[in-house]
């Protein structure tokens, strides 16, 4: 393998950068593939509940395609908890982080802030407030993460669900992580 002529950053040549910049692309180009292996290792999740992550995951992401959703949004449907395995208190932000480039802004709103609006459903239960969520209910896309969760969430841990399976959904993160099409350029700086 080829690598850099340099050990400190600022001692590297145009040539080292160019190196780096190729091996940077071949990299990004295998982005939905190790997604796609992150999303096989929720099979081994925090257990508890009547499904894996794995399962709630293709339960999400059926029922978006089903519903006749883009491809963008199924993917965060399918992808939407990867981050619960490296950041459980705040996977939706890690999430969030690694769907920017790649899904429109609504798309990533939701998916970093799904969590909060999913105590809806359960922090009465335990001492929480199930009411969190309301304190971003000026934010434009506010109705559509309460949607997300009620309708691709919050009812996707049910065992006797149909899902489809992950082979299926493995194109559609090919095409939507096919180009970071929503980068600025600024994200760098």
């Amino acid at each position: 393998m080829e690598t850099v002529a340099f050990t400190r950053m600022e001692d590297g040549t145009a040539e080292d950068y160019a190196l780096l910049d190729r091996a940077g692309e071949e990299h990004m180009a295998g982005m939905p593939e190790r997604l796609m292996t992150a999303l096989e290792e929720l099979k081994v999740s925090h257990s508890g509940y009547q499904v894996t992550r794995y399962e709630h995951s293709l339960q999400s992401a059926t029922r978006a395609y089903n519903d006749g959703r883009d491809e963008e949004y199924v993917a965060m449907a399918l992808l939407h908890d990867l981050g619960d395995e490296l950041a459980p208190l705040t996977h939706g932000e890690m999430m969030g982080a690694i769907l920017r480039p790649y899904v429109r802004p609504e798309l990533v709103w939701i998916a970093k802030h799904h969590g909060v609006f999913q105590m809806y459903y359960y922090a009465h239960h335990s001492g929480g407030d199930r009411n969190a969520r309301d304190r971003f209910q000026d934010n434009p896309w506010y109705d559509a993460c309460v949607e997300f969760c009620a309708q691709y969430d919050q009812n996707c841990f049910d065992p006797t669900f149909e899902s489809l399976p992950a082979a299926f959904f493995e194109p559609i993160v090919q095409r939507v992580f096919a180009e970071p099409r929503y980068l600025t350029g600024v994200e760098f700086v």
